[in-house]
């Protein structure tokens, strides 16, 4: 059961956020999604918890986004699974007129793919690349073996290899190329950032309308 301080904190936050504007970062997972979260939790942005938002995934593989948009109530800015995934992008601008959207890039799909299979094989393969079948089945993420179902859900590899390249590749290509499209006649609602670039910490804080506090992104879950 969820604490009474966390009851209490949530409701601050639910509160704190209300009439002030949503910004959704649409980036994939593993293009500094958390080193952006960060960043906007200096800037003073309420960032909604990503574990509750995580177990949402059912719902976004479904296609239902009730859940979604109720959870979008508790805070002002959102990041990660489900928020990094196709179609829900879609979903929230149509809910919450007005919002802003962050796509957040890698260098090149190689950069984000090679990060993506290093950083899952140093939390769930013990270092091993790519993990396997069995490395994500065996993995306790939430419960045990929803990596493997995550891994399903959203990339639909073929069993005996879960990081299929081309696959991945695919569906990163796609996805950016999606919300690119999405908003091609509404520029000014979309930001397209690379936080290993300098000078994007500072178009993210003129894209917000905050003052920046630093000169460049803080680099969280760096995977060397």
């Amino acid at each position: 059961m969820i604490g009474i301080g966390r009851k209490i904190k949530d409701l601050s936050q639910r509160v704190k956020a209300i009439g002030k504007p949503k910004i959704f970062c649409i980036g994939c997972n593993k293009t500094g999604t958390t080193s952006l979260k960060i960043a906007l939790e200096e800037l003073g942005v309420i960032v909604g918890r990503k574990r509750y938002a995580e177990n949402l995934l059912e719902d976004w593989a479904r296609r239902d986004f009730s859940k979604i948009i109720r959870y979008c109530r508790t805070a002002q800015a959102f990041q990660d699974v489900p928020f990094s995934l196709p179609d829900t992008f879609k979903a929230v601008d149509q809910a919450f007129p007005g919002s802003k959207f962050i796509l957040t890039v890698r260098d090149s799909p190689e950069q984000w793919y090679s990060s993506l299979v290093r950083f899952h094989g140093k939390i769930w393969a013990n270092g091993r690349t790519p993990p396997t079948r069995e490395d994500l089945q065996n993995a306790t993420y939430i419960y045990k073996g929803h990596p493997w179902r995550a891994n399903q859900l959203i990339f639909g590899t073929p069993e005996h290899d879960p990081y299929h390249k081309t696959t991945l590749l695919k569906f990163y290509e796609n996805h950016n190329a999606s919300v690119k499209e999405y908003f091609s006649e509404r520029s000014d609602d979309l930001l397209v950032l690379n936080i290993s670039v300098e000078t994007d910490y500072q178009r993210l804080c003129s894209f917000i309308d905050i003052p920046p506090i630093r000169n460049a992104f803080p680099w969280e879950n760096k995977t060397q």
